[in-house]
């Protein structure tokens, strides 16, 4: 153990964390012990802890199954990671994380969102109650559903979100329910069964049940449909690597995307800030909103990677062909609306008088962010998810007026 590392554990165990094996724990000399809570944490053996944002709040336990690396992550109350690796994480409250977890940059884990063991997230947003099992790899999605812990949407053990094509690029972010009615806690739950998987970026709507086995190739847009997969036809044909056949769904599919992590961003800013409190400080806001603001730099980038990909023979003429070469001459407008748009806080005549029903809740039930959500009159809930769906399609309808035959 050096001895800086000597001096920050045992200013630890003098504030209340309890390290029993000391010699095993490794703790960076950027790291703020301030920024640690001393009421109920526990590092067990092989906890190694890195980054001045390293945040970690009351209750949380760490390294219990398996050692483990958390850098620069924020770590809510009563959170568990058992083992594996965390980079740059969010988990807000009541989570746990299996050992061989490898979870990594712009993931957000919401109240009681948990998985199992081996899981790997990278740009994972899991509203509150979601559940991952294991071996799962489910990086660039964003999934909603679900109302409890005994109603939550699921993904079973042994699933792939396929996020990187034959064409080598990441544009396929999926968005598995959505933010303006996810954010309400109050939609029915998806169920996607394992050994499956989903090719990105797709889009699904509540109530949906994908059978185990199935591997998702088409958006379903409506709610309570139950998908079964079929055997996919053998073939061997003639391919080039890099001739997009898609491009207008991809692109559609993305816009989707990165529409409602513009509603997110401004749930983040103007809702979940109500509820700052002991449990949830600025410093965990802060990170909530820097996540997002990853995010959306992450699936701009990507998606101007697809856009100015000429991938076909210039020769050729086809209504496809058409909607590529409008991408790549309108890509500039198309990025200055995704970016300017990202401060817009929505309809006002909507967000104003669902801002004081939220202030309502708290004054009748403290803060408790999911109490006082679900609480909610259904009135108020509509009025807040059409005022989040305001900012969705503000963006939707200005990109159309730039390529009308796109959306």
């Amino acid at each position: 153990m050096r001895a800086q590392d000597s001096v920050n554990i045992q200013k630890l165990i003098d504030k209340g964390v309890e390290i029993k094996a000391p010699q095993s724990v490794e703790i960076g000399d950027e790291v703020d012990p301030d920024r640690i809570s001393g009421n109920g944490v526990r590092f067990y053996s092989g906890c190694k802890i890195f980054g001045a944002d390293t945040l970690i709040l009351s209750g949380a336990k760490l390294g219990y199954e398996a050692p483990i690396t958390a850098d620069n992550c924020q770590i809510g109350p009563d959170v568990e990671l058992k083992g594996g690796f965390f980079n740059r994480a969010v988990f807000i409250g009541n989570n746990q994380a299996g050992l061989g977890s490898h979870v990594r940059e712009a993931t957000i884990l919401e109240e009681q969102a948990n998985i199992a063991h081996t899981v790997a997230l990278k740009h994972t947003i899991l509203f509150p109650f979601v559940t991952l099992g294991s071996l799962i790899n489910f990086c660039d999605c964003l999934m909603a559903g679900g109302t409890s812990r005994r109603d939550h949407s699921e993904v079973g053990s042994s699933y792939i979100h396929f996020n990187y094509t034959p064409n080598q690029d990441k544009a396929t972010a999926s968005l598995i329910g959505d933010v303006p009615r996810g954010v309400m806690l109050n939609q029915r739950p998806i169920f996607l069964g394992g050994q499956g998987g989903m090719i990105g970026p797709r889009r699904l709507g509540y109530g949906i049940t994908v059978a185990a086995g199935t591997i998702l190739r088409k958006d379903e847009l409506r709610s309570d449909r139950l998908i079964i997969g079929s055997s996919g036809k053998g073939g061997n044909l003639a391919f080039t690597p890099g001739m997009y056949s898609n491009s207008k769904t991809v692109v559609v599919n993305n816009i989707h995307y990165i529409a409602n992590l513009m509603a997110l961003k401004q749930w983040y800013d103007q809702v979940r800030r109500l509820f700052l409190s002991e449990r949830f400080p600025e410093p965990l806001l802060d990170a909530l909103q820097g996540k997002v603001r990853l995010a959306l730099a992450e699936r701009i980038k990507r998606l101007e990677a697809v856009c100015l990909k000429r991938t076909r023979n210039e020769n050729e003429q086809s209504k496809s062909m058409k909607i590529e070469t409008e991408l790549t001459e309108r890509w500039p407008d198309l990025k200055s609306v995704l970016l300017a748009r990202q401060t817009y806080g929505g309809p006002a005549e909507l967000r104003d008088p669902f801002l004081e029903s939220v202030h309502r809740g708290i004054a009748d039930l403290g803060k408790d962010y999911i109490s006082v959500i679900q609480a909610l009159d259904p009135a108020d809930a509509d009025r807040g998810t059409r005022w989040l769906q305001g900012i969705v399609d503000d963006i939707i309808r200005k990109i159309k007026t730039i390529i009308p035959s796109l959306l």
